[in-house]
């Protein structure tokens, strides 16, 4: 696929509405527009989260195709069902095995957890904790819209494992967990 971007500024959405990817124009407070306004954040997030890495690590890579795979996610939220659904690219469950996997072997490092983890440590951890929660602010508002139209049901499996993820990979960079800050209750 080939995007090829001429114009930034098109005056579009001076209104307070803007195209979806079949066309129709929908208000910017929209419950589309704001589950894909929340993905959107989660994406600056994670490039933030980026920046904590080595060039080359494994995570790394990861932390870049989970930047695609949510660009992918509001490509998939753009195309609401209706006459052109099918030209539209919807994001398969495929996702949610690569990121068990994912998950898994971060977490096979960790030690068990004996209390609830406070987000921070690390400044990378506390990135991940950061990702972590507006991946579940995402998921809310995924589900918000799933009660008013149909939505493409991997998306909120996805959400629900990328904030997994971003939970041992805040423990993988609080050295596996050792250096997590526990919850002491009163």
């Amino acid at each position: 696929m080939s995007i090829r971007i001429d114009t930034v500024v098109t005056r579009g959405g001076d209104a307070g509405q803007t195209s979806l990817g079949d066309g129709q124009r929908v208000s910017k407070s929209s419950a589309r527009i704001e589950a894909m306004g929340c993905l959107d954040e989660l994406n600056a997030v994670v490039g933030l989260l980026q920046t904590q890495t080595k060039a080359g690590c494994v995570v790394r890579q990861e932390l870049q195709r989970v930047q695609n795979l949510l660009f992918d996610m509001g490509a998939d939220l753009c195309q609401p069902d209706g006459p052109k659904t099918e030209k539209a690219r919807r994001v398969t469950g495929q996702v949610v095995v690569h990121l068990e996997g994912w998950i898994e072997q971060l977490r096979q490092k960790q030690a068990p957890l004996t209390s609830f983890v406070l987000p921070g440590g690390s400044v990378a951890a506390a990135w991940a904790h950061l990702a972590r929660t507006q991946v579940r602010t995402t998921e809310r508002r995924v589900v918000a819209l799933a009660q008013q139209e149909t939505v493409n049901p991997e998306l909120l499996k996805i959400l629900n494992r990328l904030s997994d993820y971003f939970f041992v990979l805040a423990r993988h960079f609080n050295a596996d967990g050792q250096d997590d800050i526990l919850w002491t209750p009163g």
